[in-house]
């Protein structure tokens, strides 16, 4: 970095300090994060262990929580007074801007009701559709043609592969409201490196499913209970490529979807059984992250989560400690079901395949099973199509 204008004498090789880190530089933002968690926890705040973003204060019953995302800051809290005094001290310390009541944060549109608050990407994905030229296409019903298996050799390559990637991009920050095109996006981001006709015909029909549902986005209910479940699933040797398994789970606060993912092993697994088993041990690291959040939150998690699973024999070894044959080469981190269902962190429960909730996470279904799995998971439209 060059100093300003008539600040260098000529010969001179002094080195000078910054007071204040300039924008843009690679140490800034890593700066102005260790200033602005060191003046709010001398201001009596707590930074959670689990998420560094996260502070907290509480006093008796009154909790006042702070949310951090680089410069953007969500406050909120049971009371009022606290919050005031907040955001004064705030005010007083660095140079912000109040923006009132939630409505946009991060390009994540929020409404409330007496019902709850509605979280939606509404806004974000018209302009993706208008972007591709999409906003007058006729919309699909459900976003990839069932047991699609797509390849990196199949079809030819696209001559502006940069079109694709930042469209798949801008899917991906789509997926944050979006869980019902989180399979298709994770398996269409797969291939950056060479897209083909293939790739980018599905991103069309993504896109076409999008347009007809542009406001879709998930609703936190106000009458809930305070209690984890959560569902998970394989797909066994889904990739046609590596044969590995795709794992899939969600996670419930009560009836709101507050966690879900979908992702490809990272090893071959031999069985289904197998499978399964190292599904459930990703969602019990999940569960066991989302109850440090929790107890930060003061909601503290009285009774095991409950563990959804549609595989009896992924079950059976991990309530039954005996060492066998055909789990002897089951990783050793694998095992941490077992340790977290003695805890109990955990409670593992058998549900019927019919009734599996993470298995839209897994492959992709046809319209029926999509749709009746897409409004259990909670996800709502507030707005009309357009």
């Amino acid at each position: 970095m060059d100093p300003p204008p008539g600040l260098r004498r000529q010969g001179e090789t002094l080195v000078r300090r910054l007071n204040k880190s300039l924008y843009g530089l690679k140490q800034a933002s890593r700066t102005w994060f260790t200033t602005f968690s060191d003046a709010i926890q001398n201001a009596g705040y707590c930074q959670s262990k689990a998420d560094y973003s996260l502070f907290t204060k509480v006093q008796g019953t009154s909790i006042t929580v702070i949310l951090i995302y680089v410069d953007d800051i969500l406050i909120t809290g049971n009371n009022i007074q606290e919050m005031e005094q907040l955001k004064a001290f705030l005010l007083k310390r660095f140079r912000i801007k109040d923006l009132g009541d939630l409505k946009y944060f991060l390009g994540i549109e929020f409404a409330r009701s007496e019902k709850g608050i509605f979280m939606s990407q509404r806004k974000y994905a018209l302009d993706i559709l208008q972007d591709s030229g999409l906003l007058g296409a006729r919309p699909n019903f459900f976003p990839m043609e069932q047991n699609l298996a797509l390849t990196s050799t199949d079809g030819a390559l696209l001559n502006d592969p940069t079109k694709y990637r930042r469209l798949v991009g801008r899917l991906i920050y789509l997926t944050v409201t979006r869980s019902d095109i989180v399979y298709h996006v994770r398996t269409l981001s797969q291939f950056m490196h060479e897209p083909r006709k293939p790739h980018w015909d599905a991103t069309m029909r993504i896109l076409k499913y999008i347009k007809g549902t542009p406001g879709q986005g998930l609703l936190f209910s106000a009458n809930n209970n305070l209690d984890l479940k959560a569902f998970c699933d394989s797909d066994w040797g889904r990739c046609r490529t590596t044969r590995r398994s795709v794992t899939g789970y969600c996670v419930f606060l009560g009836n709101s979807l507050i966690s879900w993912k979908s992702k490809k092993q990272d090893n071959v697994s031999r069985s289904s059984a197998e499978a399964e088993y190292r599904a459930m041990a990703n969602t019990c690291l999940e569960i066991t992250w989302l109850r440090y959040i929790l107890q930060d939150l003061r909601v503290p998690q009285k009774t095991p989560a409950s563990l959804f699973c549609d595989n009896q024999a992924a079950l059976y070894i991990a309530a039954n400690p005996v060492f066998h044959e055909r789990t002897k080469h089951i990783g050793i981190d694998c095992h941490i079901v077992r340790e977290k269902l003695q805890a109990g962190i955990v409670r593992p429960t058998y549900v019927p395949t019919l009734f599996q909730l993470a298995d839209i996470f897994t492959k992709a279904l046809g319209k029926d099973q999509f749709v009746k799995l897409r409004d259990k998971l909670g996800v709502r439209n507030l707005h009309s199509p357009t």
